[in-house]
């Protein structure tokens, strides 16, 4: 990304997108939750040559020093210079003490610019020599470096901890420093001079990479959670990071490591999975809870989505067991999804994620309906918890199908009607003879078609806590996208979301068409404006710009930016016309924010619209030519006879210009008056003024003739 710094920006009517070219394939985009110290939001990709970060805002570094040469005599030689002969009895020089290990010290400027759209600070590339195929971070809220300094994780004050899996089965945690390197780090001779010296793990940025064995085919999906140590155990003791990965391995594998974080300790030899779960059906997704750090939400796509707990064993306790979690977990909770209807079969499951910080699962399915399972008695109508029970370590096992709400997502339909297409007709050698049967037959034959065909269909769900504002409670934003760039949602609000969709069911006269926004799902329009002909391939969250330590209240646009994975572009799409404090669709005007800092150049494209109105247009209607305009003398105007005869002047005067080609509308006024007459011939003198009954007369002259006559009107 170090040469597609700068992104390419465009409008439209509803975001504005930041388009980021990049030379690699991109496999998945996370974003780091912690901030570096100088205020920089950190994106984390894997490409097809490993992983790549990127320092995103905050304050940009300080222009380096000139240091002055230093002065040369004109032959190149010094005063002071003393020649020294060369004899066989000295001994050979020493060598010369290695060079001392760089130590980078980046420095920044005191202040961050006050621009709408921050601008890439820094990038670095970790070269693993494999494909970088997922990418985990942990599930925590957005803070600062400061805020993660008082956690009890001190180390997340300053390095960062992700894991990533490789196409070639491995499984890595990288910690890395969250300052960004500096330019002179980046410049480093070393670097030049081996091609393999800035490679992961050789620690030339003070990262550190530990190794996970025990798979023997790669990860599809990657999750990772931090275990801290309870109170009375938290001196001395570091905390712990786990690792899952779920794999097609046999009929599907779910893997868990125990990863130690402490700095100093580094196994020489990969790590072993501490619990191995084999699964009926491979899983598509895997999260873990951001309150319950033991709890991991597992996504069977034609099955269910279940809840398991690593740390509560489903057997009995084993005293010569070693390690702080047991080998075999439970599952608690399985959470089905409604059937598609006319078939037996449950609707595809595309994926799932923990919200209202971990009480509550927001399901996507393949043919565009969403829905939110109310685990744990998050509601906002709800007035206890009554499913909360069920996750207690007694009780394993239970089952949940009906949706607190649900719903479709805007312009899916023709995913529903996929589903519910019937085929005609269905022949065959062997095709029951009964009509009953084969409809029947037939039925069943369109819909396992339509299943497979909705399989097909790619899709995904994520989450970002917000930042809260004054002294509301903390809420959630929400992506999701179906198929495609068509269908990119978000959802401002969970809780006021929730809450509003329970009032429209309830009768609340909740308004759907003009109600605020967080209350509704924001469709993205116009993504392909970005992704420049690149399919969608997924969509995450970053929390929007922030204004003296507190979330911006936009009016119009989001709290958040939502980051459009490409294929190889990252597209970063703010809602609304010109960022915070702008209404979606407004006209541009000059009270336009800056995009860039003063006498920086952009290649964005403006169109602007023309400020002035246009005069009022007249139109001649005219049937003579123009410029061949003639005007005629009538020997019965009054206007010509008095003029000729008050001849006080010798200047000829010009008769008034009569209304050329719409003559008759006088004699058609003058005819369609009223009158009290009852002797006047209406009729008459219609046809008197149309001069129809000459033509006809003219038109009896020449019948039996074998030649048509055209009568030319001479001016």
């Amino acid at each position: 990304m170090s040469s597609a710094t700068t992104p390419r920006i465009r409008r439209t009517a509803q975001n504005t997108q930041f388009t980021y070219n990049l030379s690699r394939r991109i496999n998945d985009v996370q974003t780091y939750p912690v901030q570096s110290p100088q205020g920089a939001t950190i994106m984390v990709y894997g490409h097809e040559n490993g992983v790549t970060l990127v320092w995103r805002g905050g304050r940009r570094f300080r222009p380096p020093k000139k240091q002055a040469s230093p002065k040369e005599k004109q032959n190149g030689t010094s005063e002071d210079a003393v020649m020294i002969i060369d004899s066989d009895d000295d001994e050979p020089p020493a060598k010369s003490q290695s060079t001392p290990k760089f130590e980078d010290k980046p420095q920044f400027e005191d202040v961050a610019e006050q621009t709408p759209f921050p601008g890439i600070i820094q990038t670095l590339d970790l070269t693993l020599g494999t494909a970088v195929l997922n990418v985990a971070v942990i599930p925590m809220d957005p803070c600062t470096a400061q805020a993660a300094a008082t956690g009890d994780v001190p180390i997340l004050a300053e390095k960062m901890v992700f894991a990533v899996s490789c196409v070639t089965s491995d499984v890595y945690v990288i910690t890395l420093p969250l300052t960004p390197p500096s330019p002179e780090s980046k410049a480093r001779q070393e670097l030049r001079s081996d091609l393999l010296a800035g490679k992961a793990g050789s620690g030339a940025w003070g990262e550190s990479l530990v190794l996970l064995g025990g798979q023997l085919k790669h990860s599809d999906r990657l999750a990772m959670n931090l275990i801290k140590p309870k109170s009375a155990e938290r001196q001395g003791k570091p905390a712990r990071a786990v690792v899952a990965a779920c794999s097609k391995q046999a009929s599907g594998t779910l893997l868990l490591w125990d990863v130690p974080l402490d700095p100093k300790a580094k196994p020489g030899r990969p790590l072993e999975p501490f619990q191995t779960e084999y699964l009926p059906n491979p899983l598509i997704s895997i999260s873990f809870n951001p309150t319950h750090a033991t709890q991991l939400l597992a996504v069977s796509p034609h099955q269910a989505v279940r809840i398991y707990d690593f740390a509560i064993s489903s057997l009995p306790p084993d005293p010569d067991a070693v390690g702080p979690f047991p080998s075999q977990g439970s599952w608690l909770l399985s959470l089905y999804q409604p059937f598609a209807r006319p078939s037996a079969s449950r609707k595809p499951i595309l994926d799932a994620a923990w919200i209202s910080h971990g009480r509550a699962v927001f399901a996507l399915l393949a043919d565009g309906m969403w829905g939110i399972w109310d685990v744990d008695g998050a509601s906002p109508t709800s007035s206890g918890a009554a499913i909360s029970n069920r996750l207690k370590s007694g009780v394993r096992g239970a089952a949940l199908t009906a949706f607190s709400i649900s719903g479709y997502v805007e312009g899916t339909g023709s995913l529903r009607s996929v589903a519910t297409q019937q085929k005609e007709s269905q022949t065959g050698e062997f095709a029951p003879m009964t009509p009953h049967t084969r409809r029947q037959a037939a039925a069943s034959l369109s819909t396992a078609t339509a299943l497979d065909r909705l399989s097909t269909v790619h899709g995904g769900v994520r989450t970002v806590v917000l930042a809260p504002i004054g002294k509301s409670l903390q809420d959630e934003s929400l992506v999701l996208w179906v198929g495609g760039q068509e269908h990119v949602c978000v959802i401002p609000a969970v809780s006021k979301f929730w809450d509003s969709q329970l009032r429209k069911g309830a009768g609340g006269g909740v308004n759907l068409f003009s109600g605020a926004q967080p209350t509704r799902m924001v469709k993205l329009r116009d993504l392909s404006t970005g992704l420049l002909g690149e399919r969608c391939c997924g969509a995450s969250l970053v929390v929007g710009p922030r204004q003296h330590g507190e979330q911006v209240d936009l009016d119009g646009g989001l709290a958040v930016d939502v980051v459009i994975q490409g294929e190889s572009r990252i597209v970063v799409v703010r809602q609304g016309e010109d960022g915070p404090g702008k209404k979606i669709g407004a006209a541009v005007d000059s009270r336009r924010k800056r995009l860039f800092s003063k006498g920086d150049r952009s290649d964005a494209i403006i169109v602007h619209g023309k400020h002035g109105r246009t005069g009022s247009l007249s139109y001649n209607l005219s049937t003579a030519k123009r410029g061949t305009l003639r005007l005629k003398t009538f020997p019965n105007s009054h206007e010509d006879t008095t003029g000729a005869m008050n001849g006080a002047d010798d200047t000829p005067q010009l008769a008034s210009r009569p209304r050329v080609g719409f003559e008759f509308m006088n004699t058609l006024n003058a005819a369609a008056d009223a009158s009290a007459d009852l002797t006047r011939d209406v009729e008459a003198e219609m046809l008197d003024i149309m001069e129809i009954d000459h033509a006809l007369e003219s038109m009896e002259d020449s019948r039996g003739s074998g030649r048509k006559k055209v009568l030319f009107e001479e001016d």
